[in-house]
């Protein structure tokens, strides 16, 4: 055999078992790419997204789109050829695997924790929405979780009643992190709460709670990777009372990020006009009740998506702006939010037509 097809034939074999090895070796990536994106405004899957009764609603024109991110699943085995191929798309972002599933965690447990964010988002920015229009709301500490064979179980429940620790009155769920960790490990700590059943009761019953109860809880050393401190073994929370009824019918979304748009898209339908003038406004950050608005992971994924949907504005958290000013997809203009004040103050200047007001995401 001649050596030039020899050196062919050779080169051909290593390069059929490269990528072979491309093709059958796993890598501990996963894949992100641009989700759905949904205008609270409007419908989905036949009914409308917001649904508020019991006050008087207005019709809204225009978008307001809250932005996804897709991923592949915990058990997807990426290889490398895909791995590669997503690196050098425009259209996806390949990550560490653990980034998306930090400390193992499965498929079922992502979806299990991507629902309960989203739940807790939901509610936040029905508190954030009716907070900037003054319209007040209910609101108190609560037992939100109670960790397995901690010295809570059994003792406090979810749903209960935070009222006071040691007497002193709990204002806000930190209060009793910061009531609790005074103790030395293994002394007792009591806890002032008002039961949960009875807490629904009173709900239903349109009546202020009569029912408490002290309970007294041996505290015990924390176990996490920070500061050896007491803990008694619960997450406290908080849960609100509101004036009426407002439902976010939206399936099959999970995670905090779209927090913000819920948010804006609450008060546009308790508002008379529209917000954002008929624009089509889209974007994405969490939002607490006090209308901060953070940061989210995807960035540059949910400005694609919202692009390739005719978004001309993107609402962007303070902190994901110079990620997504990287690279910004043309004729999308990235705004710069850190509160429910700054995007409504935004969306006056679009409706408006004084975009050069606008504060714009930059790089570095």
């Amino acid at each position: 055999m001649p050596r030039r097809t020899a050196t062919m034939l050779a080169s051909t074999l290593m390069l059929i078992a490269l990528l072979c090895a491309g093709v059958f070796i796993p890598v501990p990536y996963s894949e992100m790419s641009p989700g759905p994106t949904v205008n609270t405004l409007g419908d989905h899957d036949g009914e409308p997204v917001l649904q508020i009764s019991g006050h008087k609603t207005y019709e809204a024109s225009g978008h307001l789109n809250m932005t996804t991110v897709r991923v592949t699943s915990a058990e997807y085995k990426m290889n490398l050829v895909e791995a590669v191929y997503g690196w050098l798309a425009h259209d996806n972002s390949v990550v560490p695997h653990d980034t998306l599933y930090p400390d193992g965690k499965t498929e079922e447990e992502a979806t299990q924790e991507n629902a309960e964010e989203f739940s807790q988002s939901q509610e936040t920015a029905k508190v954030a929405a009716l907070k900037a229009l003054d319209i007040p709301v209910k609101s108190w500490v609560v037992v939100s979780a109670v960790v397995k064979d901690s010295p809570s179980q059994g003792r406090l429940h979810a749903g209960d009643v935070i009222k006071a620790v040691d007497g002193t009155t709990v204002k806000k769920p930190t209060d009793v992190s910061e009531l609790v960790t005074k103790h030395e490990p293994g002394e007792d700590t009591v806890f002032t709460i008002v039961p949960a059943k009875e807490q629904a009761a009173a709900e239903k019953a349109g009546r202020t709670p009569t029912k408490t109860e002290k309970i007294k809880i041996t505290t015990e050393t924390s176990d996490d990777a920070g500061e050896k401190r007491a803990v008694v073994g619960i997450s406290a929370g908080t849960d609100h009372t509101f004036p009426f009824d407002i439902d976010i019918k939206l399936a099959d979304v999970g995670g905090p990020s779209a927090g913000l748009m819920f948010a804006l898209g609450i008060y546009d339908k308790l508002t008379p006009g529209d917000l954002t003038g008929g624009k089509f406004v889209a974007g994405t950050g969490t939002i607490d009740d006090n209308g901060k608005v953070g940061p989210i992971g995807g960035i540059g994924m949910k400005t694609i998506g919202a692009h390739d949907k005719g978004a001309q504005y993107f609402l962007t958290p303070a902190d994901n702006c110079a990620a997504a000013a990287e690279d910004t997809p043309d004729g999308l203009t990235l705004v710069k939010i850190d509160t429910i004040d700054d995007a409504l103050g935004a969306l006056k200047d679009i409706r408006s037509g004084k975009t050069g007001d606008l504060p714009k995401c930059t790089e570095g």
